[in-house]
């Protein structure tokens, strides 16, 4: 077999230019008719009004009629390692599904994640698939398979007793998560995490300890400090489940970077949310689909119990003014389909297409801590992508993913 030799330092260090003329250009804050953007390499060189960013020797042009660029969408709460409960329950996911299955459909949720536009992703949590999510991620980074930027959690921390999946009593089977419990043992599991190559560390501060139970606090404000000192040394966040307000507080206090769900927050807890400079992941898609799941038909029925809570929280939410962070924890529904928590945020929860556009960009980026992305402007990557229309009118345009760039290569 010929040895594929590499190219010769010239071309390998050829610059690569292409000059972006669109419709509009949103750069993550402010929509722009008429702009255009310079792509150098992997990077952003230049952005501003189409007639005064004229193409350089070299480059190639692309025009984009009756479209709008913006930067990579940033989704924040997301699986890589499952797929909708309505194929299969997550139970049987965790139990009966091989790391191999598992791994195989992850790189098929990368490529669409990365077709609809979404160039980063928090995935928080492998559910049972141990660290695969490492390696879907080093798959990515080589160029072997596509897919976007991922931070990953790898295991999750979980209360021993608190996660699942749970059979008999007598019956002991493999966790969702990672099991640890006092001072030496949330430490030692963090920092196991943490060499094994997580990006972020995810905790449980509450949950069902019980089948049928309501959600209760699991970890102490002890062991959640200790959680987050530990990952923080290492120059890690820390993001926690919980719906919970003494789950809530006992995170917010410990120093989370994030809160996901949230379902029963109040309005106490998110104004300490706030004060500490912790965001609230709501993820309204996830319990969506999973009340659709369950039997509720949506537009026919009364909205269930859970729905109407999780309108109640999120008034709260916007009420205190709390941080918001975006992402619909998909997996619960299909890869692909992420622009789905937008829709809901818009049509269902009082949002503008502006607050959600925004959120999902440059308001992601400022939270996640990525300086590099979110935003159009000189020096950043070029995680760029292209809908048909105006998503700051209308959300739904984000469906209408025409072209995607990451790091400069076209991808889609």
């Amino acid at each position: 077999m010929p040895v594929q030799l590499p190219p010769p330092p010239s071309a390998a260090a050829a610059t690569t230019l292409l000059l972006l003329r669109p419709t509009a250009v949103f750069d993550g804050e402010t929509l722009h008719p008429g702009w255009a953007v310079l792509v150098e390499n992997d990077r952003i060189r230049a952005v501003g009004p189409a007639a005064q960013l004229t193409a350089p020797a070299g480059a190639r042009t692309l025009e984009l009629p009756g479209l709008t660029l913006l930067p990579g969408l940033i989704e924040g709460h997301s699986h890589l390692l499952l797929h909708p409960y309505n194929e299969a329950p997550w139970n049987d996911q965790v139990l009966l599904e091989s790391e191999a299955l598992r791994v195989a459909r992850a790189t098929a949720h990368a490529r669409a994640t990365l077709a609809a536009g979404f160039t980063t992703t928090r995935d928080l949590g492998s559910e049972g698939a141990g660290y695969a999510d490492v390696g879907v991620k080093q798959a990515i980074d080589l160029g072997l398979i596509p897919g976007p930027r991922v931070l990953v959690a790898t295991r999750a921390l979980v209360a021993t007793g608190s996660y699942g999946p749970k059979l008999s009593a007598n019956v002991d089977v493999p966790q969702g998560a990672q099991e640890a419990d006092g001072p030496e043992g949330v430490v030692r599991a963090t920092r196991e995490q943490i060499g094994k190559g997580a990006d972020v560390i995810k905790v449980y501060a509450d949950y069902r300890w019980g089948k049928d139970e309501p959600s209760r606090p699991t970890f102490s404000q002890e062991e959640l400090n200790l959680i987050v000192q530990t990952a923080n040394s290492a120059g890690r966040p820390v993001v926690a489940h919980a719906s919970t307000p003494e789950g809530m507080r006992r995170a917010t206090l410990a120093g989370v970077q994030t809160i996901e769900h949230g379902d029963g927050g109040t309005l106490e807890v998110f104004r300490l949310m706030k004060q500490r400079g912790v965001a609230l992941c709501p993820t309204v898609a996830a319990g969506d689909a999973t009340a659709q799941y369950k039997g509720w038909r949506k537009n026919q029925d009364p909205e269930p119990d859970r729905i109407q809570q999780k309108r109640q929280s999120m008034k709260a939410a916007r009420q205190s003014g709390v941080l918001l962070a975006f992402g619909g924890d998909v997996g619960v529904f299909a890869h692909g389909d992420n622009v789905r928590e937008a829709e809901l945020l818009v049509r269902e929860y009082g949002f503008t297409p502006l607050e959600v556009l925004r959120g999902f960009t440059s308001n992601n980026a400022r939270i996640f801590q990525f300086p590099d992305r979110g935003r159009l402007q000189p020096g950043l990557l070029a995680d760029l992508v292209a809908v048909q229309g105006d998503p700051t009118q209308d959300v739904a345009a984000l469906r209408q993913v025409k072209l995607v760039l990451k790091g400069g290569v076209e991808v889609k």
